[in-house]
């Protein structure tokens, strides 16, 4: 349509009676293409900042919704935080053993964008999901990270035992960890590396390593088997003791960064070594009638593994 709107001016402006158009009428056409959403692309909000030197910038290149965190003193083309928001919304109805998809991130620039909107430090949008399911997402720039909130309404007389979005936040550059060997969680006994029970990861060939998963029980019981590979090819390593805070946390190759997901209750937490992603992902069900509120926080602080654990239980109190 910009294009379209181009050319318009490039020729010679006229009706379809031949009589030339006046500027006035081409900029009221302009408007009416404009107001009516057949014109150039509504623009992201510019990026939000905050008094220690983050930036929260929505990721341009796609339509679907993603989110870029800049570090401080780092150009704004910088992907060491990328945040698909959400990767994708999975549900399932009542009296099904299957769940749905109501949304799945696609990369690039085809499809409807969200119409943004800048609130405070805030960005957020909203959209209708399959199954008359009113969703907005909001993610707010704070002095240590972001806090991405979740809005369900159901607007239909379906019930959903469950319903979830997968906040996925990719990490590469420094935060980049293909082995697991600086993502942790945490015990009743302490800080552990994700996958300290797989030693054979840091010298198997990573295409025998990779694709991956490596799973982490939180309230949800621990597998019996301590790995499996699933129909579609990607292994699957579960740790044999449980965690004791919902929390994933990746030091930065110079160890001076960390950025750590948690979040208030969920069933695991997880990681896919290959894009260094952090998975906390909570989970309600959603009655007719229901507004559901559900939030994650990704945590990027200068400081120890023990400064983010005090952080999160202190957050997590908070929110009890």
């Amino acid at each position: 349509m910009i294009l379209m709107s181009k050319a318009l001016l490039d020729r010679p402006p006229s009706n379809c009676f031949g009589r030339r158009r006046s500027l006035h009428e081409i900029l009221a056409f302009i408007s009416v293409l404009l107001l009516t959403g057949l014109g150039w692309p509504a623009q992201a909000p510019s990026a939000i900042r905050n008094s220690a030197g983050f930036r929260l910038l929505v990721v341009e290149e796609n339509s679907d919704p993603a989110l870029r965190l800049v570090l401080p003193g780092r150009a704004e083309s910088d992907r060491s935080i990328e945040v698909l928001f959400p990767e994708h919304i999975t549900a399932r109805r009542r009296g099904r053993d299957s769940v749905e998809q109501l949304y799945l991130f696609r990369p690039g620039p085809s499809g409807e964008r969200p119409a943004w909107r800048r609130v405070g430090q805030s960005l957020e949008y909203e959209r209708e999901l399959p199954g008359t399911v009113h969703f907005r997402a909001r993610a707010t720039l704070e002095a240590d990270g972001v806090r991405f909130r979740y809005e369900y309404h159901n607007r239909s007389q379906v019930t959903f035992d469950m319903i979830y979005a997968a906040t996925d936040p990719r990490l590469t550059g420094i935060f980049h960890d293909q082995r697991l060997e600086r993502t942790y969680v945490h015990h009743s006994y302490g800080f552990d590396l994700l996958a300290s029970e797989t030693p054979s990861r840091l010298t198997m060939p990573l295409n025998s390593w990779l694709p991956a998963r490596y799973l982490a029980s939180f309230t949800w019981p621990v597998p019996a088997a301590r790995s499996e590979r699933t129909t579609d090819g990607i292994a699957h390593y579960y740790k044999s003791r449980a965690v004791d805070q919902p929390l994933i946390a990746t030091i930065s190759t110079d160890g001076s960064w960390i950025v750590a997901s948690f979040t208030r209750e969920t069933g695991n937490v997880w990681s896919n070594p290959q894009l260094t992603c952090q998975h906390v992902d909570p989970q309600s069900s959603l009655v007719p009638g229901q507004l559901a509120v559900l939030e994650v926080k990704i945590l990027v602080v200068q400081g120890s593994l023990q400064d983010v654990l005090t952080s999160v239980v202190q957050e997590r109190r908070a929110s009890r």
